[in-house]
């Protein structure tokens, strides 16, 4: 199944048999705005709703979901790691979607080469194997099984990891243990502390969505 047909269609409403329709037709766009919450950590999700005036808002203008690893005027260096933070039914999935379809009908983000969509319901099933980032792509993506391994480090990647707050991975980002070949096998949960630090593919953008309450992992 190629990226752009699993996201072209989605199923509305939180009743995943229900009817399948184009993801353009639908799509609104989200309001994305950076900052951070100082209540992130432990505020309820429905009080957190009611409580933007305690949001530390570094920019009040909405971004747009195929901006997001853009920087703004006022910032320097590039933006490698973006977190989207927002309770349930926000529509942070299908900003996701909607980013990932731009960019394979080629309408945006065209510097990336690759998109790799994963989310950590998927990844749950695979928590307890040894893989190397290698192997793991070719796991979901089997269109890799004869990718030789220097491309992971040429092309220009980003990993899109969905849904953090459905993770079963203990996610530990103080640990020594991380890995820095593509090769290299380890825990599922050591391979992704390892991207999203910078230590395994060092050039590779990595965007995160979560719910609030699960957001302190990162």
């Amino acid at each position: 199944l190629s990226l752009r047909r699993r996201c072209e269609c989605v199923t509305e409403g939180s009743d995943e048999a229900g009817s399948r329709t184009l993801l353009n037709r639908i799509y609104t766009e989200l309001y994305i705005t950076e900052g951070q919450s100082e209540e992130v950590n432990t505020q309820h999700e429905v009080e957190q709703l009611e409580t933007t005036s305690k949001t530390k808002r570094l920019h009040d203008a909405p971004i747009r979901c195929q901006d997001i690893f853009k920087a703004l005027p006022e910032q320097h260096g590039a933006i490698r790691v973006v977190l989207t933070n927002g309770v349930a039914g926000a529509g942070k999935t299908f900003s996701v979607l909607k980013f990932t379809l731009d960019w394979a009908e080629g309408l945006e983000n065209q510097d990336v080469h690759v998109v790799l969509l994963l989310s950590f319901r998927e990844l749950n099933l695979i928590r307890d194997e040894q893989h190397s980032l290698l192997t793991l792509l070719r796991v979901f993506y089997p269109t890799f099984q004869k990718l030789p391994a220097e491309k992971l480090a040429v092309w220009k990647l980003l990993f899109i990891f969905d849904g953090l707050d459905e993770s079963r991975l203990s996610l530990d980002f103080s640990s020594s243990q991380l890995v820095s070949e593509v090769t290299q096998r380890s825990s599922v949960k050591v391979l992704l502390t390892s991207l999203i630090k910078g230590n395994l593919l060092p050039s590779a953008l990595v965007w995160i969505t979560s719910r609030p309450a699960a957001a302190n992992q990162i």
